[in-house]
């Protein structure tokens, strides 16, 4: 495969804490984590020009590069439409629908966006470079 210059690449972290970042690529490096989601209003507003079958850079809390993913494929649900399955592709907490929910309303609240219907736009990555 043949994976671009990693300079030129978009290079990112989860979460919104140091803790948060490491603990999820950690996820991600252990092969627990193969799915992301974000507000969807957020993705609009960056104007993210994120595609599928890209290639991207996630970093840890430190901003140091942890792997190199490929984007598989991209999709939006609502919140309320989250179910069992996309809750253990997330890979976090006890991979249940019910951690999923919890977690993620309490980060999307902590920003003021959360609402049952709110759009979520999903990311399927898989991991095609360990650094």
């Amino acid at each position: 495969m043949n994976i671009p210059n990693l300079d030129t690449l978009p290079h990112w972290s989860f979460g919104d804490s140091p803790e948060m970042a490491d603990e999820l690529v950690q996820l991600v490096l252990d092969g627990k984590k193969t799915l992301t989601c974000t507000a969807l209003l957020w993705h609009l507003e960056e104007n993210d020009k994120t595609l599928v079958g890209g290639f991207e850079v996630i970093t840890d809390g430190q901003s140091t590069p942890k792997c190199v993913v490929q984007l598989v494929a991209q999709f939006i649900k609502n919140f309320d439409e989250v179910d069992e399955n996309l809750a253990k592709q997330e890979g976090e907490g006890d991979l249940s629908l019910s951690y999923w929910r919890t977690a993620h309303q309490a980060f999307f609240e902590k920003y003021g966006v959360f609402d049952e219907k709110m759009g979520l736009l999903f990311t399927k990555f898989r991991v095609v470079k360990v650094l």
